[in-house]
């Protein structure tokens, strides 16, 4: 597990949003279970009690779920894990627009600049359109 932390925004939050990462990307699933918080903190190198937040962060988002004396594992919710996945998108989304947007150009051109890109880095990864 490798995070690259940012000094802009609260560690415990970088953390979810390494969580939500995984969860969007496939790399953790539905029902898996996943490190506990002593042992997040110590491959972060982050403070216990900040791994602790995220976790309870996460918890009352209906990310993961922790029975009694059982690791936590990721929910099964397929409606959290869509809305964990629009909310990355729209995030981007947002970044994308606020950057671009002073430049002025214009929707159809970024629109067909998008897909250029999106196809070619599908075909170097392998991927097909």
């Amino acid at each position: 597990m490798n995070v690259n932390f940012n000094n802009r925004d609260p560690v415990y939050v970088q953390v979810v949003r390494h969580f939500k990462e995984q969860i969007a990307t496939g790399m953790l699933e539905p029902g898996q279970e996943i490190p506990s918080r002593r042992e997040l903190a110590n491959k972060l190198k982050i403070n216990p009690n900040t791994a602790q937040r995220a976790y309870k962060e996460m918890e009352e988002a209906g990310l993961i779920h922790t029975e009694r004396n059982l690791p936590s594992k990721i929910t099964r919710n397929e409606k959290t894990l869509g809305a964990v996945r629009e909310e990355l998108i729209a995030g981007a989304v947002d970044s994308f627009v606020a950057a671009i947007r002073p430049i002025n150009v214009s929707l159809d051109e970024i629109v067909g600049l998008i897909q250029d890109k999106y196809e070619m880095e599908s075909k170097e990864e392998g991927g097909y359109e």
